[in-house]
């Protein structure tokens, strides 16, 4: 005897529909033992590229007097600059909503994870990173032979994309979001369930 009821066929998402927090963080240095985080930025997108939300902030070091800040002459933050700026606990707690239904992308998520995860823990905020997308992979395996550079800025270059400030926070994170609908489109992800299962270490 026949099934009498209708078969339902499972269509995928469409990947403008899927939300993506793009994140980046500007640091002390390249130590996660040794640095810290210093700024977050964070632009929120949809697949297609539409802009949602911006938001970043600078984050105050533990102890407001002997703390590093790295390569001034780099990312452009002073101690004064972050020796008033709102507690760990604020900030992050606000990018935890930030990330709240969001799939979390950066460029080198690796490195953007890991200093996130280890500011997190010592405030004892719960960061929920959703399927970390790595548009620095993403990038690379474009050009498996290596020819050529997959920096963020070279990367923009390539898509004509204007990269304002380099090594600022809520600039990077604007110009990685301006380049993943690109990113996409080259690897012919047209549906959410086509983007890449990205595991990073934990």
């Amino acid at each position: 005897m026949s099934d009498p009821s209708p078969k339902v066929r499972y269509m995928s998402a469409p990947i403008s529909s899927q939300r993506f927090a793009v994140v980046d963080v500007e640091t002390s240095g390249l130590s996660v033992r040794r640095d810290n985080v210093l700024q977050v930025g964070v632009v929120i997108v949809d697949g297609s590229g539409t802009v949602l939300d911006r938001w970043s902030s600078l984050l105050a070091p533990r102890s407001r007097w002997w703390f590093r800040v790295g390569p001034t002459s780099l990312h452009g933050i002073r101690r004064r600059d972050v020796r008033c700026a709102p507690s760990a606990a604020t900030v992050l707690n606000e990018l935890a909503s930030k990330l709240d239904g969001a799939r979390f992308v950066a460029h080198n998520a690796e490195f953007d994870l890991a200093f996130l995860r280890k500011a997190a823990r010592r405030v004892g905020i719960r960061l929920q990173f959703t399927d970390p997308v790595c548009t620095l992979l993403l990038s690379r395996q474009l050009d498996p032979d290596r020819t050529m550079s997959h920096r963020l800025g070279d990367l923009c270059e390539r898509c004509g994309i204007h990269l304002a400030r380099p090594h600022d926070a809520l600039a990077d994170a604007d110009a990685t979001a301006a380049v993943l609908p690109f990113l996409l489109q080259a690897h012919s992800i047209a549906t959410v369930d086509q983007l890449p299962a990205w595991v990073p270490a934990s």
